[in-house]
């Protein structure tokens, strides 16, 4: 099984996929150590990526879920997902894996994006993230305006009555 928690930038996605993984007794990843060193200088200079830089990080994160899967092996993977046609590559259509979109609105994400310290991502860039996002629907979402613990809890639910 593969959990995807998606969703923009600053969302919370790898606070919520670390305790995920320690509660569901399986690795966490961050799929933003699959991106390329000049996908992440693009992103720190403020600039925006594109499909054509996306593929490669998309193609690298798609393998390693093959890989684990094939190993019988479970994780949780934090990662924006913005597009549909992204979520496809990821395995959309597969049973095993799981998306969990991540929302909470602009002013909730830009003040958390703001106070946060240590991670590539510049915060100019969040508008263009909201612009882009592509919503995998209702049954996919997951509130952000909870504690962690919370937001962990409920996709426990949701994955105990998936499988």
């Amino acid at each position: 099984m593969i959990a995807i928690i998606m969703g923009v930038s600053g969302s919370g996605k790898s606070t919520v996929g670390k305790l995920l993984g320690e509660k569901l007794g399986c690795s966490f990843h961050d799929a933003d150590d699959f991106h390329p060193p000049a996908n992440i200088e693009k992103m720190r200079a403020g600039i925006a990526l594109n499909d054509t830089d996306r593929m490669p990080w998309l193609n690298a994160i798609r393998e390693f879920m093959l890989s684990r899967l094939k190993e019988g092996k479970s994780a949780v993977i934090a990662c924006s997902a913005l597009k549909n046609s992204y979520r496809e590559i990821l395995l959309k259509d597969n049973s095993e894996v799981h998306f969990f979109h991540f929302k909470g609105n602009f002013d909730l994400i830009i003040e958390r994006l703001e106070h946060r310290s240590g991670h590539f991502m510049n915060p100019k860039l969040l508008e263009s993230q909201f612009a882009t996002l592509e919503d995998p629907g209702e049954e996919c979402d997951v509130s952000v305006d909870r504690s962690p613990e919370a937001i962990v809890q409920d996709i426990l639910q949701r994955l105990t009555k998936a499988n």
